[in-house]
């Protein structure tokens, strides 16, 4: 079978040579840095048009076109925020996404990946509890935490219309159901174009049932 390339990724994502050419930088990026700290499962590298390019700017497609301020929890090595960022910035949204990383190696990584690729970023070396209280229009994470943790995580930073979407593999239905016993959302599942066994879980209207219940007496 023939491996999924570069070329593969810019008709898929729908993506000009210029931003296909931004991507590429990132990828280089990656290599050189990989071998210094670990960003990727070694093995995924040689997959990334696919598994991590592809994989990541489905989030764009899941949010509200005119949303602004995005926040994107454990970027890690840019998956899925900076992705997005470039695939938006192509298509002229006017997008501003905070890349949030506690780990100091991985946030010198991102801030290079959006020094070089002029993407629409903001590299935040933190722990989501410092920006706990910021709200953002979308929030995005891959291979983050179960629903559960990162609706915990997410949180603080949930206004009224803020939309989740989160990149969940096939445990993601029992993730949900675990969830809904403490939080109140509602919730849309599309098939990955990346992954078989993969979805992108769109959630809205975020809440906890306690501070409901709070709210009623």
């Amino acid at each position: 079978m023939t491996a999924y390339a570069a070329a593969d990724f810019a008709r898929d994502a729908v993506v000009s040579r210029e931003t296909l050419a931004r991507f590429e930088t990132w990828r280089g990026l990656l290599e050189k840095w990989q071998a210094r700290i670990n960003l990727v499962g070694p093995d995924t590298l040689a997959d990334f048009w696919l598994r991590h390019a592809l994989d990541s700017v489905q989030v764009l497609d899941a949010a509200p076109i005119e949303s602004r301020l995005w926040a994107d929890l454990g970027s890690g090595a840019g998956f899925p925020g900076l992705a997005a960022a470039l695939a938006a910035q192509d298509r002229g949204r006017g997008v501003e996404i905070h890349l949030i990383e506690s780990n100091q190696k991985k946030a010198a990584f991102l801030r290079e990946a959006v020094r070089a690729t002029g993407a629409p970023a903001v590299v935040r070396a933190a722990r989501i509890e410092e920006i706990a209280g910021e709200t953002f229009d979308v929030v995005t994470a891959r291979a983050f935490a179960p629903l559960t943790r990162l609706f915990e995580c997410a949180d603080s930073l949930w206004k009224e219309d803020t939309v989740g979407v989160f990149l969940k593999g096939k445990e993601v239905e029992a993730e949900l159901a675990n969830a809904a016993e403490s939080w109140r959302f509602r919730f849309d599942l599309r098939p990955s174009r990346s992954a078989g066994d993969g979805r992108v879980a769109r959630i809205e209207g975020l809440a906890r049932h306690d501070r409901d219940a709070a709210r009623a007496r």
